[in-house]
């Protein structure tokens, strides 16, 4: 009979076990197949094992963002949702969806554009140093790509994985161009959970070390 009625952390567990013993061989270092690990646990996906694209400093570059308690921008509440306020609230950290934000909802009717690309351009004034995490749409990738190529925005990590099959890939190649340190994935596949559970695995890198 199946033993079903296990503890979270034994369930977890017993997936990492799982995960490392049947993903593909591959070269990552430690800390970034964390990362990883934690990407393909959230979606059952080994595609992600050669798909993610992670920038040399990325990791280092976002523990230090949570070590500080700096501040995770996210285009979604549901990747609100799905971050871990537990461990970030330990480094005095905060994640904010500024999407239904009175402001931004002006912002995108006076600009004519979207919520997102308006929630961009809200988060700018306290961006530097802190994290950006897409999990939905292209247009704020795309959008904040255009503010860091501008020199408008310098965040220590862009976690871009939005979803989808107009733009969602475009978006994500473009950020490969970009400056900034990143992670992301190419190709359509992504989402708000996907992009969660990136800043989870840091947070548990950041609590360990």
């Amino acid at each position: 009979m199946t033993d079903w009625n296990l503890p979270p952390d034994e369930i977890e567990r017993r997936s990492f076990q799982i995960i490392d013993a049947e993903a593909p061989a591959h070269q990552w270092p430690p800390d970034v197949w964390s990362v990883i690990r934690r990407m393909i646990h959230t979606t059952a996906d080994f595609e992600y094992v050669s798909s993610v694209r992670v920038h040399p400093g990325a990791v280092a570059s976002g523990l230090e963002a949570i070590r500080r308690g700096r501040v995770i921008f996210t285009d979604t509440r549901m990747a609100q949702s799905g971050m871990s306020r537990r461990r970030l609230e330990r480094f005095g950290g905060r994640v904010e969806c500024l999407i239904d934000a009175p402001e931004t909802i002006t912002r995108a009717r006076e600009g004519n554009t979207t919520r997102s690309v308006a929630a961009v351009d809200l988060a700018l004034d306290r961006l530097a140093d802190g994290i950006y995490v897409v999990g939905n749409a292209p247009t704020a990738l795309f959008r904040l790509i255009e503010h860091i190529q501008a020199g408008r925005a310098q965040p220590a990590l862009v976690v871009g994985l939005p979803v989808g099959f107009v733009n969602a890939a475009e978006s994500k190649e473009a950020l490969l161009e970009c400056s900034v340190p990143y992670i992301t994935a190419v190709g359509r596949k992504g989402g708000s959970a996907v992009a969660a559970s990136v800043i989870n695995a840091l947070a548990d890198l950041a609590t360990a070390s």
